[in-house]
């Protein structure tokens, strides 16, 4: 059997990279968290913690409990867990940790917990807290770096359609979150696409929804709710 892998984060960047590494033949873990906050659910194993099982690109991750991990991949489903990433390592032992929760910090991951660890994205220094680190923007984006960092999170988002910050919509206060449009709808510059309690929340241009918060959670201020593709 091929080395296990534990990924951390379910996201549509580490589900791209679990993908690819079941396709390869890799056993593949997802630890998510309790309440998974990513906006592009539809291309997320770790949405299976919201609907039970996610179906992405005819690979299905289920949400199990730790002590069914090992039926779960022998049925070649990959297992979602959210159980504490310390309690993972302890019953797992896995042989290489991915760090792809994309914080843009590392959140306690280091060499010790694998005996190979990669961080993906800023935060992680190859050689001190992983063994490699993945470039994830600019004209080394996929790069791996075996000794020292990645570019530093800048605070800016990718430019996507000629939008940066236009494209992203934050939540201007704290509260429940319910969104009123869905992943794949057109919508118009100033549409209401959700609330924060009674506070609507207003695209910022025109194009299409690729991604939006589950609806139903408790946000904080300036959390992302959604992301608005330009080009379409």
């Amino acid at each position: 059997m091929k080395p296990l892998i534990l990924v951390r984060g379910g996201g549509d960047i580490a589900s791209g990279a679990i993908y690819r590494l079941r396709r390869a033949g890799y056993p593949v873990v997802v630890n998510e968290i309790a309440i998974p906050t990513m906006i592009r659910r539809e291309v997320s194993y770790g949405n299976a913690v919201h609907i039970g099982e996610m179906v992405l690109e005819r690979l299905v991750a289920r949400h199990v409990s730790i002590s069914e991990v090992q039926d779960t991949l022998a049925q070649g489903v990959i297992p979602v867990v959210t159980s504490s990433y310390e309690d993972l390592l302890d019953r797992l032992h896995p042989d290489i940790v991915v760090d792809a929760i994309l914080s843009k910090k590392n959140l306690g991951t280091t060499r010790l917990d694998a005996p190979f660890v990669i961080g993906v994205g800023p935060g992680f220094s190859a050689g001190r807290d992983v063994n490699v680190v993945i470039e994830m923007r600019g004209h080394n984006l996929g790069r791996c770096i075996y000794d020292g960092e990645a570019e530093s999170n800048t605070g800016v988002p990718g430019n996507v359609g000629g939008y940066t910050h236009e494209r992203v919509v934050h939540s201007p206060k704290s509260g429940l979150f319910t969104a009123k449009r869905h992943i794949g709808d057109e919508v118009q510059a100033n549409e209401v696409i959700g609330f924060v309690d009674d506070t609507p929340i207003r695209a910022k241009i025109t194009g299409v929804l690729r991604g939006i918060l589950h609806s139903g959670l408790i946000v904080s201020d300036h959390f992302k709710l959604a992301d608005i593709d330009a080009r379409c």
